[in-house]
């Protein structure tokens, strides 16, 4: 069972703290508009070729986008101690975890989903593309905040991480990224897109049952260190 108050304490904690820091969660999302409105100059403006990268070129840039915020997810706690106090509280870790995912998500992944058919507009995404555009970012985000979380709390301990964190994690945003584009990818060819969705949400599902507990452990034995 969630213990409520402990969990919306947390929640609450979480959100006050990403709104302090508002400045530096807009990076993920000014990444984003930056890379894909330079698209157009790089490739050229036809439309025939950017509705073609569309698909990809913004699934791409939105993963980068949110592996850019995984590695200070934890790392602000674990350096002031409070990482190490939530692991020692009473409540279950995984509910500690959740709350700090569900909130990177919040201000993160929900921001890039809700940018997504703006940028796609700028790209001469075909109008097939959009609903399935919004839909899939909208799980494959979540699916990502919650598989990066478990490279953040590998690395959490670590003072330069480097490259370690994508090398852990871009083989489980590998399949999101196939799915993801693919669903945008079969509507634009007149296919029903459903089967992608559904995988998107099968994923989502188990990443929401499993990942929180292998980040709980990675903290575990980050701390141990």
């Amino acid at each position: 069972m969630v213990e409520g108050p402990g969990f919306l304490r947390i929640l609450r904690r979480e959100l006050l703290l990403a709104y302090r820091q508002r400045g530096d969660l807009a990076n993920p999302l000014l990444f984003f508009l930056m890379v894909l409105a330079l698209v157009p100059l790089g490739v050229g403006p036809a439309p025939d070729m950017l509705a073609a990268l569309a698909p990809g070129m913004i699934w791409i840039v939105a993963l980068l986008a949110n592996l850019l915020a995984q590695d200070g997810l934890f790392r602000g706690d674990f350096a002031d101690g409070s990482l190490e106090q939530l692991a020692l509280s009473p409540q279950p870790l995984y509910f500690g975890v959740l709350a700090k995912v569900l909130v990177h998500w919040l201000v993160t992944g929900l921001p890039l989903t809700l940018f997504a058919p703006v940028l796609g507009l700028m790209l001469s995404l075909p109008e097939s593309g959009y609903l399935p555009l919004l839909l899939s970012m909208l799980l494959g985000t979540a699916s990502l905040s919650l598989l990066g979380a478990i490279g953040a709390g590998l690395t959490v301990s670590l003072h330069r991480p480097g490259l370690l964190l994508p090398l852990i994690v871009m083989p489980l945003y590998a399949p999101v990224l196939i799915f993801g584009t693919g669903a945008v990818q079969a509507a634009i060819e007149g296919f029903a897109y459903g089967g992608q969705l559904a995988v998107l949400g099968a994923m989502l599902a188990a990443a929401l049952a499993l990942a929180p507990l292998a980040v709980a452990g990675a903290l575990r034995i980050s701390l141990s260190d």
